[in-house]
């Protein structure tokens, strides 16, 4: 099971999102997703959250929300633990990202993007305001076939 962050960034009602259209045999290609990756030998989630993004946008974290963690099952990828975060404390210039085009999306479009049907569940929790979370979400092919929302099947 690989581990890895993903972060959402947030200034002036926009989420920074990343248009993944660069990559070959990229399990993302042509979704919509915040930033971030997979961790390096011994980093804690916070470390590969500073790491990625400063990496994927020039951008320096100050201060970041732990959201939730995402275990994600798939029959063709490698099980994934990813570590949910936001921040709207950061600091820099935007800088060009080599897996896609980096793009401040108005949070009321983000669900219009072309994104995940599991990334949806995420995201409403976090426009919610949910408290930490653990999301459980299994994938045959590209059509989520179980959801778990802190151990507890979801039926819609």
């Amino acid at each position: 099971m690989i581990s890895t962050t993903l972060c959402y960034l947030e200034r002036d009602g926009k989420w920074l999102m990343l248009h993944r259209i660069k990559k070959k045999n990229d399990i993302n290609e042509g979704k919509w997703i915040g930033v971030g990756g997979k961790f390096e030998e011994a980093e804690s989630p916070e470390e590969c959250l500073i790491r990625e993004v400063k990496e994927e946008t020039g951008y320096t974290l100050h201060s970041w929300n732990y959201r939730g963690i995402i275990t994600f099952v798939s029959d063709r990828w490698e099980a994934e633990h990813m570590h949910l975060f936001t921040s709207d404390d950061f600091s820099g210039s935007c800088s060009p990202c080599d897996e896609g085009v980096l793009e401040w999306v108005p949070i009321e479009e983000v669900m219009s993007r072309n994104l995940w049907e599991g990334d949806r569940i995420f995201l409403r929790l976090l426009l919610d305001g949910a408290p930490f979370f653990s999301l459980k979400l299994v994938y045959e092919g590209d059509s989520l076939v179980y959801k778990a929302l802190n151990g507890r099947k979801m039926t819609r």
